[in-house]
């Protein structure tokens, strides 16, 4: 079952003051910890002027527990605020990509991991303590599957309630199950909550995609057609992440965004 209610563990995260220096300091520890040895995971981050809220995600995946050792790449897309500046402060590694875009960003990314597993992991997204870990066992026990990809449930940044966002997300599964029947299953992968190996993404080219199409979904859909094998859906509830509603606001609120998303889903 989903939770109604944001669980106080992400609520904590969430709210944390980016501009104490304990949160810096405090992410330079639990990452020192992280990363001790040569990484097994690398976790890609691109980061556009997200000065108010990639610490408190930087501080989430910091304290995951997880037999791997794991290295976390900020790239820096051209954030005219102080982003580069606190993630270096934070301990966390910071590449910048002149070139604008999120397609750009991830691929600079995935060009300087050292990692044999990819995640895929946004600056405005708070992640539980076993995430690392959930995300990466399937690719770790099963050479068949090429990609995964997670849950996640919304922290309410607008006038809609987190209540109404526990019933969107049932909504929002239903079409995804739609979508693996009588679409594709590799619309279901989003950047901020996947993951696949290394030198796989890297012989099909990257993120690279065709125009009108988005470069997560398709880099799944490529790694399946390339023969690695089958996409794998983690539905542990220890994995489910929480985003802001940004992107729904962008898209002018809940109600326009669900008849876009529909639109999008029956090809209108």
């Amino acid at each position: 079952m989903r939770p109604i209610s944001i669980p106080p563990y992400i609520n904590q995260l969430y709210t944390t003051n980016p501009r104490e220096i304990a949160t810096s300091a405090l992410i330079r520890e639990r990452y020192s910890k992280l990363s001790l040895n040569e990484p097994v995971v690398s976790i890609v981050m691109p980061a556009y002027n997200e000065e108010a809220n990639i610490l408190q995600t930087l501080l989430s995946l910091s304290n995951n527990i997880t037999q791997w050792s794991v290295e976390i790449i900020v790239v820096n897309n051209n954030s005219k605020d102080k982003t580069e500046e606190m993630v270096i402060a934070a301990g966390i590694p910071c590449i910048k990509e002149l070139n604008q875009g999120i397609t750009n960003a991830r691929n600079a990314g995935l060009a300087v991991a050292k990692g044999k597993y990819i995640l895929n992991a946004d600056a405005d997204t708070i992640y539980p303590k076993d995430w690392i870990e959930e995300m990466v066992k399937p690719l770790a026990e099963n050479e068949n599957v090429c990609s995964v990809y997670g849950r996640f449930s919304f922290i309410p940044i607008g006038s809609t309630g987190r209540f109404t966002y526990f019933f969107y997300e049932y909504f929002a599964d239903l079409m995804r199950w739609m979508n693996k029947l009588f679409r594709d299953e590799a619309m279901n992968a989003y950047g901020f909550n996947s993951g696949f190996r290394r030198e796989q993404g890297l012989s099909v080219e990257g993120f690279n995609h065709p125009p009108g199409t988005n470069e997560d979904g398709w880099l799944a859909l490529k790694l399946r057609e390339k023969g690695y094998g089958k996409l794998f859906y983690v539905t542990n509830i220890k994995a489910l992440v929480w985003t802001t509603d940004r992107r729904i606001q962008i898209d002018g609120g809940l109600f326009k965004g669900t008849i876009k998303r529909l639109k999008r889903m029956i090809g209108l």
